[in-house]
């Protein structure tokens, strides 16, 4: 259930999606009950409700001659869809080879094992491993790309912060 709401004190406009007890004004921040808030459409379908609002700004600021020419918001979803050139065009145009620039992404993908980041690479060593000592984290981590060093200076940091607990020359989750 979508509803455009009205605040009181700042005359703003928004959709609120499900029945909240209470929602607060994106503008002035005021907080109350959603069942006091006055309620201009209550729908199921989001998009009548994102029109709803656009209109009633519209009009507001004049423009509702204007807005009443425009398509719906899923027309103009599906004309955004069309729009445009594709990423393999938009590369050749540009004198690039699209399979070389593709080649390039997935070994570039491989090389840090997607868009993991060596911090979690490192914590992704303490959850697949069973009692990772140092030496264990640190060969994980290498098959991985990630530099012992930085390893070993997570793991102190990752202790410090109190993510980690090491006992005995074992490390674990906390």
């Amino acid at each position: 259930m979508y509803a455009v709401v009205g605040c009181s004190e700042c005359s703003a406009l928004w959709i609120v999606e499900g029945r909240q007890e209470t929602s607060q004004c994106p503008r002035c921040g005021q907080r109350r009950q959603h069942a006091k808030r006055r309620k201009f459409v209550e729908t199921d379908d989001e998009d009548h409700a994102r029109e709803v609002r656009s209109s009633m700004l519209a009009n507001r600021q004049g423009h509702g001659d204007a807005f009443a020419e425009l398509d719906s918001f899923a027309e103009m979803d599906r004309q955004v869809d069309d729009a445009g050139v594709d990423d393999e065009t938009y590369l050749e145009g540009s004198g690039l080879d699209s399979d070389a620039v593709a080649a390039a992404g997935d070994r570039a993908g491989r090389a840090t094992g997607g868009s993991t980041s060596r911090k979690e690479t490192v914590l992704q060593a303490l959850r697949d491993l069973d009692e990772p000592t140092e030496a264990d984290v640190v060969a994980y981590a290498g098959e991985r790309d990630v530099p012992a060093d930085y390893t070993r200076r997570a793991l102190e940091k990752l202790v410090r912060a109190g993510q980690v607990s090491e006992s005995r020359g074992t490390y674990r989750l906390v």
